[in-house]
């Protein structure tokens, strides 16, 4: 991939904290993602850099970037009022280091749920649209809806990439959820994998395989909502 280029930056998040980030991205972007981390797993993770890269063969840039806590080496994620500082700093760096380039955002799990919060309580300058990677609607083991309710108010198109062993989204309660949101809605299920994409041998599909068909589904979604 010697058309892919890594930037490593810094964000600044509010007065006198700032996070890192890394630029991924191919010549003419098409889109780009401005991607969020797990709760317990940050930006250089191996999932959150095989996507980036899968994203930048198909032509997305992405923006990855710490919350603060991570940066800090702490394990408790940052309150949402913090970590949704996070994301908009995100998003306007990803504006202004690709200022022609059309914006989604989004994240894996915790990330994702922070994204769409910050979205439903103001809109995020110029992103299109919102992709999650394993959107955490309950605690494992504790159906519920109740984290899908701020998603009423995101007035933008949503797609949800989902294991069908995710014990973070009882498959059922998600339909339900994900249900009032009519069109903008477009749920997408990996069978076999569970909250992290992980795919039992047994069920004929390898990691990578799933990895290649989640970029493959995001970049079709970008480029449909482009079209």
């Amino acid at each position: 991939m010697s058309s892919t280029t890594v930037t490593r930056l810094r964000i600044q998040t509010r007065d006198g904290e700032s996070v890192s980030a890394l630029l991924t991205s191919a010549q003419n972007p098409g889109a780009c993602y401005v991607f969020a981390h797990g709760a317990a797993a940050g930006m250089d993770h191996e999932f959150m850099a095989a996507i980036a890269s899968g994203l930048a063969d198909r032509a997305v840039a992405t923006l990855r970037y710490q919350f603060e806590y991570m940066e800090h080496g702490t394990k408790r994620p940052d309150p949402p009022k913090v970590a949704h500082l996070a994301v908009r700093a995100a998003v306007a760096e990803a504006a202004r280091l690709l200022p022609t380039v059309p914006l989604f955002a989004g994240g894996k799990s915790f990330g994702g749920r922070m994204t769409s919060q910050a979205q439903a309580a103001l809109p995020l300058v110029e992103v299109r649209g919102l992709a999650f990677l394993g959107f955490p609607l309950h605690p494992a083991g504790k159906p519920s809806i109740e984290r899908a309710a701020h998603l009423r108010e995101v007035g933008c198109p949503m797609l949800f990439l989902q294991g069908t062993r995710d014990k973070l989204a009882d498959l059922t309660q998600l339909r339900e959820a994900i249900k009032p949101l009519a069109h903008r809605a477009t749920l997408e299920l990996f069978d076999d994998a569970d909250h992290s994409f992980h795919v039992r041998a047994r069920s004929g599909h390898t990691d990578d395989q799933v990895r290649a068909s989640l970029v493959d589904v995001m970049s079709t979604w970008f480029a449909r909502w482009l079209g």
